[in-house]
């Protein structure tokens, strides 16, 4: 073992676990993350819900209440989605306190169905920060066209927001100027900016997946050795646009009123490609006033055999715009990359959310009361 998650941490790398299940919650394994591997957060997403509902570990009574009360299916999942959130979000409370609320974070997901709806995305995020009831969670929105005004107006009401599924530079600047915007309204209207907080969650190895798909399909040298760059290109000049942001006149005046920076946060950083070193995208994207969420997979590879030499960022801009200008030269459309991930992001986790409502409702099935 290695002190690599220790070092990454000193970095001012914030660790945070992209999974939740009740058993990890019950069987003290959260706790033991957070004391023994520097976790000081927590991602979930539908897909991450559907799995552990799926498995039945712990939900079983849970169920059986609902069922007994013939509730609905949507109701269901809202109900075990958030009581795992808020557990998971006692578990944090003690990191929440001693980092002035920066980490201790669980993030929970608006219903994926709604990403292309604006005022039903606000009116979940305020339903669901209602639900959960607790200071250290963040609501996830997805960073589609409709979800640019809901993240503006959910910060402007005092919610702290995840932003998810942000893959283009261009989306990622608008979120930031989302946030910015929710904060001047929060502001205006006289809420102390310190208590909220965002972290805006770029995805990096599903870039690589698409982008090396299609630099396979071309099969030059010269494109062959491109494989494995744009990812981590993308990411880095998202980094550099961050630093732009909050370094700028806008973010002066909120700076002055406590507020806080949206943190970039390295999301999907699981290597797809047994070519590439599992820790890939923990090592090579280090820098200050990040989080990296990973897959436990990733997190105990990066506990045994992570690499981290400081920061892998800073001075790297230039390299990763002729990366990207290279795979461009080729006829691979960013524009189109992105824009690709994004619909399929949005996708998957309807397709998720959808799995999961069925699931639940076959269990109300089985386990409602006979009648008579």
């Amino acid at each position: 073992m290695t002190d690599a998650l220790k070092r990454l941490s000193e970095e001012g790398v914030a660790i945070w676990l992209d999974d939740l299940s009740r058993k990890r919650i019950t069987s003290g394994n959260l706790a033991e993350l957070i004391d023994e591997q520097h976790v000081v957060g927590v991602t979930t997403n539908p897909s991450i819900f559907q799995k552990a509902i799926s498995a039945g570990d712990g939900y079983e009574q849970q169920l059986a209440d609902l069922a007994v009360r013939k509730v609905t299916v949507e109701e269901a999942v809202r109900m075990i989605t958030t009581a795992d959130v808020r557990d998971a979000a006692d578990i944090l409370r003690p990191v929440f306190d001693a980092t002035g609320g920066q980490d201790g974070r669980v993030s929970i997901e608006v219903d994926p169905r709604l990403a292309h709806n604006t005022d039903a995305t606000i009116a979940e995020a305020k339903q669901l920060a209602w639900l959960v009831d607790r200071p250290n969670t963040l609501i996830k929105i997805p960073a589609t066209r409709a979800g640019l005004p809901a993240i503006t107006e959910v910060i402007s009401k005092g919610i702290s927001v995840n932003v998810t599924l942000i893959f283009s530079l261009e989306r990622y600047r608008e979120v930031m100027d989302a946030y910015l915007a929710g904060l001047e309204k929060a502001k205006a209207a006289g809420l102390d900016l310190s208590k909220i907080h965002s972290v805006a969650s770029f995805f990096v190895s599903r870039v690589d997946t698409e982008i090396d798909k299609r630099l396979a399909k071309l099969g030059t040298d010269e494109a062959l050795a491109l494989k494995g760059r744009a990812a981590l290109a993308n990411a880095r000049l998202a980094f550099e646009a961050y630093e732009e942001v909050f370094s700028g006149e806008r973010w002066a005046a909120l700076d002055n009123a406590q507020a806080n920076k949206q943190r970039p946060l390295w999301a999907s950083t699981g290597v797809k490609d047994p070519a590439y070193k599992d820790t890939l995208y923990v090592d090579e994207l280090v820098a200050p006033n990040t989080v990296n969420t990973m897959p436990e997979a990733t997190l105990e590879a990066t506990e045994d055999h992570g690499q981290i030499t400081g920061n892998t960022i800073a001075g790297t801009y230039e390299k990763a715009r002729a990366d990207l200008d290279a795979v461009e030269q080729l006829g691979i459309a960013y524009d189109d990359v992105v824009q690709l991930l994004e619909d399929e992001g949005v996708e998957k986790f309807e397709a998720s959310w959808n799995d999961l409502l069925k699931s639940t409702e076959a269990e109300l099935k089985r386990l409602a009361p006979s009648e008579g």
